[in-house]
């Protein structure tokens, strides 16, 4: 069975087709759903407006290439905001299709599942409205929790001032409190992990099969966090491995990603391509 699965993000709408049992290939749509979220906790009309297009174009695609069944699932913009029954509906009218907007901790649930299935070690979800740590050992929980930070949310409520960023960042991880990731692997997700680690290894274009497994240690994210905050938007596009779209969130990303590194104790973050995507199709594939 051919499966398309729509992930609704506060940066990107993203699309990834999948059939026996893995993932054929995804793609995204810089859409920025969740701009103007910190300041009238609404979505804009406008946002809302490309976004229900992208999703339109990709639900088409989807069935144009053969899936038997097409799943959207919306994350933290459209669940925090207080205008998500006018989103909801305009993809409906747009689209044909009914989102699922899941809980922080559902979107932790399937980041890990998709990651790394039953296997020990940790996630980070850096994404647009939330940002979702999530530990396991032996295939049980040892913790889980969904912050409402992210890279979109930063750039809303702080620019791109550094100083104004980790004043931010640091109130904002306070809450995840205690993690116990001593001796646990931790491995990193979303567009904010796959940014850096192309950029990392400078890649002329993006591809997935060099940035699944990369390693950035803590000292490199701190480095890159400097740098890219250092450079103005324009400069940022050209930095080798950037995706021109993400430039002007991805320096608060970064040095939210150092910041949550940091406070773990941990000293490198591997980056996995499989995600809430993967995650989200195992979960939904027992109920089909």
């Amino acid at each position: 069975m051919k499966i398309a699965v729509i992930d609704i993000g506060s940066n990107s709408v993203r699309l990834m087709m999948w059939a026996d049992g893995k993932t054929l290939y995804k793609t995204l749509n810089t859409t920025r759903l969740g701009e103007g979220l910190v300041s009238t906790g609404a979505m804009t009309q406008s946002a809302i407006a490309r976004t229900a297009v992208a999703v339109r174009d990709f639900a088409a695609r989807a069935k144009e290439e053969g899936a038997e069944r097409v799943f959207a699932f919306a994350t933290a913009a459209v669940r925090s905001a207080s205008n998500r029954a006018d989103f909801l509906k305009a993809v409906k009218a747009e689209a044909g299709i009914d989102v699922d907007v899941i809980s922080g901790e559902e979107e932790a649930r399937i980041g890990i599942l998709g990651a790394l299935g039953c296997g020990d070690g940790g996630i980070i979800d850096v994404g647009g409205a939330s940002t979702e740590i999530t530990l396991q050992r032996s295939g049980a929980r040892l913790y889980s929790h969904s912050a409402n930070v992210g890279t979109v949310r930063l750039y809303d409520a702080c620019g791109r001032d550094q100083a104004a960023l980790s004043r931010y960042i640091s109130g904002a991880i306070a809450e995840y409190g205690s993690v116990p990731a001593q001796g646990l692997t931790m491995y990193a997700i979303g567009g904010t992990a796959t940014t850096m680690a192309a950029v990392a290894l400078g890649l002329e274009k993006y591809d997935p099969s060099k940035t699944d497994g990369a390693q950035i240690t803590l000292e490199q994210a701190g480095r890159m966090a400097d740098m890219l905050l250092s450079l103005s938007v324009e400069e940022v596009k050209k930095v080798k491995g950037m995706e021109p779209r993400r430039a002007d969130v991805i320096g608060g990303g970064c040095l939210l990603m150092c910041s949550i590194m940091s406070m773990l104790g941990a000293d490198k973050i591997v980056v996995s391509e499989k995600d809430n995507l993967e995650g989200y199709v195992l979960s939904r594939l027992k109920n089909i």
